[in-house]
């Protein structure tokens, strides 16, 4: 109570006040930041998680290069509404293999943390060649030529490496398969190429179920493996890989 009764003792002294300021800062912070020192892991461990696959991890540097960060969050907030609206929140377990994350807090367009299966690759297609068409009032700009650009993926082992030194777990068999797994992911019906079932039995392992990857001709021409094939196949894998069937639904009726 005496402390209380003087606080204009540290209201008076700039200095003091800055002191007390710094001491109750700290406090706060060792009290967050201690526990952490002790635990190997922050993330939560959750089935289903994967490396993404060379195709995809190129589309997810086409989506970066283009911005589409800068209207498009990839973060469900446990609010009602969020939830109701894009589904389950977002785990950490999600942005493990992010390099950066995609979290984000700006939403121009909706959040896309789980736009992978909600609606079919033609129209992704046809949406990233002209917004307007499927969506009238859309700011976004079209990107119909990433449909004539060929993807360059000359370096992607170099690319998967890389991804490798942050933590990112690819196998060394996964990486000297990186350019094979493209064409095996963008055209599959292609029998020049047998990387498909290796495609499948690295990545599908990885994440301990099966089906985490689609493979197929994503851009509708099959003559040409293009930065749309890629952008379309990041697209469609985003916030599938997690089995959320799996996990009990939370009770958000007091969240807002």
């Amino acid at each position: 109570m005496g402390l209380m009764n003087n606080h204009g003792v540290l209201e008076r002294h700039s200095l003091l006040l800055t002191i007390g300021i710094l001491v109750v800062v700290s406090i706060g912070g060792i009290i967050q930041m201690a526990p952490l020192m002790y635990m190997e892991n922050t993330i939560e461990k959750v089935d289903g998680m994967r490396p993404y696959t060379p195709l995809e991890l190129s589309g997810r540097d086409i989506y970066i290069r283009e911005g589409c960060y800068v209207c498009h969050s990839q973060m469900v907030r446990p609010l009602r509404d969020e939830v109701e609206r894009y589904g389950h929140y977002s785990l950490a377990a999600e942005s493990m293999y992010d390099h950066p994350f995609q979290w984000g807090s700006k939403r121009t367009g909706p959040d896309l943390a789980r736009v992978g299966g909600k609606y079919s690759a033609e129209w992704q297609v046809d949406h990233l060649k002209d917004p307007r068409a499927l969506v009238p009032e859309s700011v976004m700009p079209p990107y119909a030529f990433l449909a004539k650009k060929k993807l360059k993926f000359d370096q992607i082992e170099d690319r998967l490496k890389v991804e490798r030194m942050v933590g990112v777990p690819y196998t060394d068999e996964m990486i000297a398969n990186a350019k094979g797994h493209i064409y095996a992911q963008a055209d599959p019906d292609n029998k020049g190429f047998d990387y498909y079932d290796s495609l499948m039995a690295e990545y599908e392992a990885a994440a301990g179920r099966e089906k985490t990857v689609e493979a197929r001709d994503y851009d509708g021409d099959p003559t040409t493996i293009t930065e749309m094939d890629a952008l379309v196949a990041y697209l469609q894998m985003t916030g599938t890989l997690v089995d959320f069937s799996t996990y009990e639904a939370d009770d958000l009726s007091n969240r807002r």
